[in-house]
C-alpha cells in the first residue's frame, strides 16, 4: 500500500514526512503500454503526457518543490518520424493548454536541453511559458527536451572554455558549484530521488551530473499507469533510505 496524504492534511504534514525537494522521473514505457493494448505507440505518448499532468499536480499538492521529467532525449530523434512528430504535436498542445492554466494553478514550467533545434512555433510557446513562470512562485515542473546528460556536460564545458578565453574566469578557480552554473539546470537543487517506471535498470543519459547522489527507485509499472499511488510508493521507499553521501551510516 502506497504512502498517501489526505488533501486536508497535506499542508501540515508535507514538511514532517521527509519529502524530497526535487524528484526526477524517466517517463518510460509509453510505447509498450500502447502495444499491450493493441494501440499505436503514439497513443501511449498521449497517455503518458496526461499522466505527467496528473503527477505534476500531485507533487504540487503534497509539497514537493521541483519535478523534472525526461520527455525527449537527444537520441529519440532516431525513432520513426511519425512518432517524433506526434510527440512534438503533443508538446505543442500541452504548451497551449499550460499558457491558459499556469497562473491559475500556480505551476511554473522550465525546459532543459538544446532548444535551438525546435520549430520556431515551439520556441515561441516556450518563451511564453518562461514569461508566465517568471511572475509565479512555488512548484516548478522541469521538462527535459532534446536533452542528453553527456550533451549537457559538453555544452557546459564549451561555455566555461569560452569564458576562460574571454578572461571572464580563471580555470584554476573552477569548483563543482561553479561548473553547475553552466549546466541547463543552473539554479536548481539536485534531485534527491530518481524514479524509473517501466522496469529498465539504467539512467539512460539522464541528469548524469545532478543525480550523483540521488536515490534510485525502479518500478515495473509503465509510465501511463504510474499514478499517484505508485508515486507515493516511491516516496515511501525514499523515506526508508539511509542517505550517507560517502560517510558512515547513522544507524551503525
Amino acid at each position: 500500500m502506497g504512502w498517501r496524504i489526505k488533501k486536508d492534511q497535506q499542508a501540515g504534514q508535507a514538511g514532517q514526512t521527509n519529502l524530497p525537494r526535487h524528484v526526477a522521473v524517466i517517463m518510460d514505457g509509453n510505447g509498450r503500454w500502447a502495444q499491450r493494448r493493441g494501440l499505436p505507440r503514439t497513443a501511449g505518448h498521449k497517455a503518458g503526457a496526461e499522466n505527467f499532468r496528473r503527477i505534476a499536480t500531485h507533487c504540487k499538492d503534497i509539497g514537493i518543490e521541483y519535478l523534472t521529467v525526461y520527455a525527449f532525449s537527444t537520441e529519440n530523434w532516431k525513432r520513426p518520424k511519425d512518432e517524433v512528430d506526434t510527440i512534438m504535436r503533443l508538446l505543442e498542445q500541452y504548451l497551449h493548454e499550460s499558457i491558459e492554466t499556469m497562473a491559475r494553478d500556480n505551476i511554473r514550467l522550465r525546459f532543459l536541453g538544446d532548444l535551438s533545434v525546435l520549430t520556431p512555433e515551439l520556441r515561441t510557446l516556450i518563451d511564453e511559458t518562461n514569461a508566465i513562470s517568471a511572475a509565479l512562485e512555488g512548484f516548478q515542473a522541469n521538462v527535459c527536451l532534446n536533452y542528453g546528460g553527456r550533451d549537457e556536460l559538453v555544452h557546459a564545458a564549451r561555455a566555461f572554455a569560452r569564458d576562460c578565453l574571454a578572461g571572464k574566469t580563471d580555470p584554476a578557480a573552477l569548483t563543482e558549484e561553479g561548473f553547475g552554473g553552466y549546466l541547463y539546470s543552473a539554479g536548481l537543487p539536485d534531485p534527491e530521488l530518481l524514479i524509473r517506471p517501466g522496469g529498465e535498470v539504467r539512467i539512460s543519459n539522464f541528469l548524469l551530473w545532478q543525480c550523483a547522489y540521488s536515490e534510485i527507485y525502479v518500478s515495473d509499472v509503465l509510465w501511463p499507469d504510474f499514478d499517484e499511488n505508485e508515486f507515493d510508493k516511491a516516496l515511501q521507499a525514499f523515506r526508508l533510505r539511509d542517505r550517507r553521501f560517502g560517510g558512515l551510516s547513522g544507524k551503525s
